[in-house]
């Protein structure tokens, strides 16, 4: 998942309320911690958005042609912030059945565009 673009990641969250209410908390406007807005934005991703339907949480993102996937996982492997908030994150965040080894947030393939269609 590289380069400029729209991605759309999905993730299991909890579905109790306890732990709805706690993640929607933390990530509220201006909730969400200054290193870890940061590292998202130097990352190249332009907007992101996450929603919530029931247990299940969707990641729409916009990236430039400065995004890759994989040099933003070194940099937040290497990232006491971003750990500590990943670890946060772990405790309400459930990754899908179909996820592979260590992927948290799996990427949605796009199967319909209205704009294909004319």
């Amino acid at each position: 998942m590289s380069a400029a673009g729209r991605h759309v990641l999905l993730v299991d969250i909890i579905d109790e309320p306890e732990a709805t209410a706690a993640y929607e908390a933390w990530h509220a406007a201006g909730a969400v911690p200054g290193p870890i807005v940061s590292s998202i934005r130097a990352a190249g991703i332009t907007a992101m958005d996450i929603y919530r339907s029931g247990g299940r949480l969707v990641m729409v993102m916009e990236t430039d042609d400065t995004f890759d996937a994989d040099a933003k996982a070194a940099r937040d492997a290497a990232s006491a912030d971003v750990q500590a908030w990943e670890a946060q994150m772990d405790t309400v965040q459930r990754r899908l059945p179909w996820a592979p080894p260590g992927v948290k947030w799996v990427e949605a393939r796009r199967i319909f565009s209205l704009a294909e269609q004319d």
